[in-house]
């Protein structure tokens, strides 16, 4: 929940608490009793009980009496901002043809406070223990597209950002020190893309790659992501950056072209 003392004088208590019930369920949690979702938001029982049963007679929620689980109704929440951004469908072709060069998942997510969001995504084999689709959310020090867009950011934003984010140790390799990630992202930021070792998850290897919009502002970025075991970093390096920037050009065309119009910040930190 938020912070009491930072709410304005409009904020909306219910509000906020019918989204947490909403947030209550993920991929590890497609269905929750009652007490669970009461336990996962914080929320009275008698409360939670009242936000879930208006979320079922409005059609977003499904419930057998004893469990509850969202209904596919539940996009309509997300599509009127996925179709106004338009920049997935733009990246989708392009994104399709660098998995059939390079063999490997490709992603595109925007930066969404501290953490990436994915919006567009092109999977081949399953490389991950957490699945990912649209919507999904990785802390965005540990991920390779959540760099690139943290090192476009305002130097007074990312001083914040610093100063205040909680940098947990994901895996033994992940960056940890606040210093010693700005240093990364000032190295990011001169060389053009990003590439993770095995810092969001053991075994993953990814590379990221800035989209720039109309007024040469980074919008989103776009990785490709590997298993470990395929080959080394200097071997992500050569294969899979050149193609991967290559697409990323290509996309910034079309979105210069006129085929998409360039995300607002609709909520999203400026990039």
């Amino acid at each position: 929940m938020s912070d009491e003392a930072t709410r304005s004088p409009e904020f909306v208590q219910s509000l906020e608490r019918g989204l947490a019930v909403i947030r209550a369920f993920d991929g590890e949690h497609p269905q929750l009793t009652l007490s669970e979702v009461a336990r996962r938001t914080g929320l009275t029982r008698a409360a939670a009980r009242r936000f879930l049963l208006t979320l079922v007679e409005l059609g977003y929620v499904h419930t057998d009496g004893r469990l509850f689980s969202l209904r596919a109704r539940i996009l309509e929440l997300g599509y009127a901002y996925l179709s106004s951004l338009s920049l997935p469908e733009v990246a989708q072709r392009h994104m399709e043809a660098l998995v059939a060069q390079v063999h490997e998942s490709c992603s595109v997510s925007v930066l969404d406070g501290d953490e990436v969001v994915y919006v567009a995504r092109v999977p081949t084999k399953r490389i991950m223990t957490v699945g990912i689709s649209v919507g999904t959310r990785f802390p965005a020090y540990a991920t390779s597209m959540g760099r690139v867009l943290l090192a476009a950011q305002p130097v007074q934003w990312l001083d914040d950002y610093l100063a205040s984010a909680q940098l947990r140790p994901l895996t033994r390799r992940t960056v940890t020190d606040a210093a010693k990630l700005r240093a990364v992202l000032t190295k990011i930021a001169a060389q053009g893309y990003a590439i993770v070792d095995q810092e969001l998850e053991e075994g993953l290897r990814s590379v990221a790659a800035p989209i720039h919009g109309e007024n040469g502002s980074v919008i989103a970025a776009v990785n490709v992501s590997a298993h470990a075991s395929r080959g080394s970093f200097e071997m992500i390096r050569r294969e899979l950056l050149p193609p991967l920037l290559a697409a990323a050009k290509r996309i910034e065309e079309d979105i210069r072209g006129g085929l998409s119009r360039s995300p607002t910040a609709g909520g999203l930190s400026s990039a």
